[in-house]
């Protein structure tokens, strides 16, 4: 049995009180931003609401942002992908100026109507105030890694209302298939702090109506692995085809605000023409109905595309709220073709396709547990699962490294960004190599 000395034991009530004290002020900022942030929120959302002609302006919208974040923003428009490349690789202290620039732009792309989110505008807001800690406190290279992720934590457990997914959420995104442990404590503590921070601030969080859920079943399993398939190969079309139209948008126009001026337009038309008013947005009172009633089956892939282009195009938001619709539907869609419950599909999907788009089963098997009650962990724990393998290594994020692989043997540390490019590289080495070996033969 180990025992630790009497200095090993001061060293360690240091370590926690160090933590519990940064983690705490991250926690403070983070809680407040986000709350500030959802306050802004509710007014924005309900004000289009009221005024469905603001859409049109969305192009006009996108263009003023888009022109701010080119003259003021080019070192913070990466958003998380910088937050993920400074833990992985510290550089520099992320500029300020990302919290009230995503706040702002985040505000206006819902005020006119994008198909966006919130996670990215709360967990940016937090790890920026959190980098700030830096410049009073001189942390080290590894404390510095320690607090950005302490307010990623914050950042998501405020903006959602659990804790313990967040926390988890913050070691799980930055490499598949491995965790950091090492920041498990900062990151736990800021989770649960900012969140009561939010509460204090007056925050009401959305609570999704979950009717009984099902006994375990061999059926429940077996149609959990199935939907759990489903939900990982949408979640990896939606990745895929979101960082396709990024590029394809960058090479064909290169004035950058002109390209949410365009993708203003078409979202402004298919919205007012199309009927689409319901996929704008965050979508809460969709999510609502898909726990409650049969939707259209057609809901999900709609929201994909509204959130494709708003994405794609440059809106400023996150991707979260919008896998969350789309998986919410996908599983009420999914609902009587596997014979089970609408909410309970709701439910799992929810969590399920945000699993396999962010490479995060574990913290959204806890998300779902925290939303929905305990229950639910062992349905949702095996979609959740299979939809990462599912999804394969694509991810929203593209600056998230593989930690290690799904299938198959790829480098460790690789950016899933960079893992077309390798695997072209790969190929051609292989064609060559053929090539030569056939040439010795002749």
């Amino acid at each position: 049995m180990e025992r630790l000395n009497i200095p090993a034991r001061l060293e360690l009530v240091l370590h926690l009180f160090k933590w519990l004290l940064l983690a705490s002020a991250v926690a403070v900022l983070a809680g407040s931003a986000s709350a500030l942030f959802l306050f802004g929120l509710e007014w924005v959302t309900g004000t289009r609401g009221k005024y469905a002609w603001l859409v049109w302006l969305l192009p006009v919208a996108g263009f003023v942002v888009g022109w701010v974040y080119l003259r003021f923003g080019q070192s913070v428009e990466a958003g998380n992908n910088l937050l993920l490349e400074e833990i992985h690789d510290s550089q520099r202290v992320i500029p300020l100026r990302m919290a009230p620039l995503v706040l702002g732009g985040t505000l206006v792309s819902h005020l006119f109507g994008a198909s966006v989110g919130r996670e990215g505008t709360a967990v940016q807001m937090g790890g920026a105030l959190a980098d700030q800690l830096n410049r009073l406190f001189r942390l080290n290279a590894e404390d510095r890694r320690i607090i950005l992720m302490a307010g990623i934590s914050g950042g998501f457990a405020s903006v959602f209302g659990t804790p313990l997914g967040a926390a988890i959420f913050a070691l799980e995104v930055l490499a598949t298939g491995r965790i950091r442990y090492e920041a498990i404590l900062p990151c736990l503590i800021a989770a649960i702090v900012a969140d009561q921070v939010a509460l204090l601030w007056g925050i009401q969080h959305d609570h999704y109506l979950l009717p009984q859920i099902p006994e375990i079943s061999l059926w429940g399993l077996l149609a959990m692995i199935i939907a759990g398939a489903a939900f990982g190969l949408t979640g990896k079309v939606f990745a895929v085809a979101t960082h396709a139209l990024t590029t394809f948008m960058r090479r064909r126009i290169s004035y950058s605000p002109l390209r949410p001026f365009i993708g203003g337009l078409l979202i402004a038309a298919a919205a007012w023409f199309l009927g689409g008013e319901r996929y704008l947005g965050l979508g809460i009172p969709v999510i609502m109905e898909a726990f409650e009633q049969p939707l259209p089956a057609y809901d999900f892939a709609a929201k994909m595309l509204f959130t494709i282009a708003s994405l794609g195009s440059g809106f400023k938001g996150g991707e979260v709220t919008p896998l969350f619709f789309i998986g919410a539907t996908l599983g009420n869609a999914l609902s009587p073709l596997l014979n089970m419950p609408f909410g309970l599909m709701a439910a799992v999907g929810f969590v399920a396709v945000f699993a396999g788009a962010a490479n995060t089963p574990i913290a959204s098997t806890l998300m779902a547990m925290e939303l929905f009650g305990a229950e639910i962990g062992l349905f949702a724990g095996v979609a959740c699962v299979v939809s990462y393998l599912f999804s394969g290594h694509a991810s929203i994020y593209s600056a998230q490294r593989i930690g290690h692989s799904k299938h198959g043997r790829l480098p460790e540390g690789l950016r899933l960004g960079e893992l077309a490019d390798y695997l072209r590289r790969q190929k051609k080495g292989d064609d060559s190599q053929r090539s030569n070996t056939d040439n010795k033969d002749h």
